[in-house]
């Protein structure tokens, strides 16, 4: 922007310039000779003349490339944002997709045994976990006496315990936050004054 700023500010300087020289040479062209020598001073004014109009021209071409260039990236810029919206789950959906695959496969087993289920959940779980881990979800499990966190817990119920006040007396579901952002908070009973 800086640079459109300066050769648009350079442009209007060749512009003045160029001005004063019209004006200059106006005035010499209309000024009564008075010996021979006008005719060759008048020339090189028409060079000054003729070079910052090139200047000028030079300049408009390049702000027209610069300010076309600054339109581009623009639109590059908001179709990479239109991406990355679009796709911004891809990498959940691959470690996911794991874990379906895993479930399937569980469900036609034609005579499973209870140690089959439990090995097979056990391996799924790990898969979903990893899948959590990789993609930055992690779980809020807070311990019975942990002091209740309004920004992390969710206080369900209030219950007589013997321990201090506003303190985890048990955890009814887990929370879960997305790098740092809480996703779902955990779901508590909390020990009531005593």
């Amino acid at each position: 922007m800086q640079e459109q700023e300066k050769q648009a500010e350079t442009i209007n300087t060749a512009e003045q310039i160029v001005t004063n020289a019209s004006a200059t040479d106006a005035a010499v062209n209309s000024a009564p000779a008075t010996d021979a020598a006008t005719p060759v001073e008048a020339a090189p004014a028409v060079d000054v003349v003729a070079q910052l109009e090139a200047k000028v021209q030079e300049l408009q071409d390049s702000f027209m490339r610069a300010k076309a260039e600054g339109e581009n990236i623009r639109r590059r810029a908001q179709e990479d944002i239109s991406k990355a919206h679009k796709f911004a789950i891809e990498g959940f959906a691959e470690a996911m997709v794991p874990v379906k695959d895993s479930l399937e496969m569980a469900l036609k087993v034609e005579t499973p045994s209870v140690e089959s289920l439990k090995e097979g959940v056990e391996m799924t779980l790990r898969q979903l976990s990893a899948a959590f881990e990789k993609n930055r979800l992690t779980e809020i499990s807070p311990q019975k006496g942990d002091k209740l966190d309004p920004m992390k817990h969710q206080a369900i119920s209030m219950e007589p315990a013997e321990q201090e006040a506003n303190t985890i007396v048990t955890v009814l579901q887990k929370g879960y936050t997305i790098a740092d952002r809480l996703l779902r908070p955990a779901l508590v009973t909390v020990a009531q004054g005593k």
